[in-house]
């Protein structure tokens, strides 16, 4: 069963670079904040996925405190790039 975590744990990491990549060459300010949001996603997945691999389901209260932190995060970067592209008339 610890061959199937960690088999799920690889597979995410690997999904979380490809977001990083995203992130570093999205041609637009969406595509890298939706990258950030699938990072933070992918962690959280990871942290979950961690804490059944080690049986320590305290890392599931700190998987779900990063996600509303992650949720949280991200809109309020999108208010934020959403505020400053009105003002600068695009």
């Amino acid at each position: 069963m610890t061959l199937i975590y960690a088999g799920a744990a690889l597979g995410i990491l690997v999904v979380m670079l490809l977001a990083l990549i995203r992130g570093f060459i999205g041609p637009s300010v969406y595509d890298r904040v939706l990258a950030a949001n699938a990072f933070g996603t992918k962690t959280v997945l990871l942290l979950a996925v961690y804490g059944f691999l080690t049986d320590r389901p305290d890392f599931l209260d700190i998987a779900i405190t990063y996600a509303l932190m992650n949720f949280i995060g991200v809109i309020i970067l999108l208010k934020f790039v959403e505020r400053t592209s009105r003002e600068n008339g695009r």
